[in-house]
């Protein structure tokens, strides 16, 4: 049950900040080319499983958005608001697939558990 709970939540930050992307009205090419932005943070998988957890939970975390988003309020920016509302988009998007933050131990093992196929006799 909670696996679907937090399946559930990342379907409802995948629409809600879908919404409020378009109403802060940028541009949807920006939306798409922003959306499949914080996935660079794989390269980080190159330099190790510890290195590579450590960049993409940096940009798979609702915090950035979060402080971008209120950056954006403050400065009554509506670009920083549109990337944020992409970046929290995408972060919903993988919840919603299942795929967490990732320990260092692996890019399979997530706060949302295992991911993957699972070795043979497992």
């Amino acid at each position: 049950m909670p696996r679907l709970l937090l399946r559930l939540e990342g379907i409802a930050l995948f629409l809600l900040a879908t919404a409020a992307f378009a109403y802060a009205g940028a541009s949807w090419w920006l939306y798409l080319v922003l959306f499949l932005l914080p996935d660079v943070s794989f390269a980080g998988y190159a330099a190790g499983p510890r290195v590579g957890a450590a960049a993409y939970n940096a940009l798979h975390t609702t915090l950035g958005p979060a402080v971008l988003a209120g950056l954006g309020l403050w400065l009554d920016h509506s670009m920083l608001l549109g990337i944020a509302a992409t970046w929290a988009a995408h972060i919903g998007f993988d919840r919603m697939l299942g795929y967490g933050l990732k320990y260092a131990s692996g890019f399979h093992d997530t706060h949302l558990g295992r991911i993957g196929r699972q070795p043979a006799g497992a």
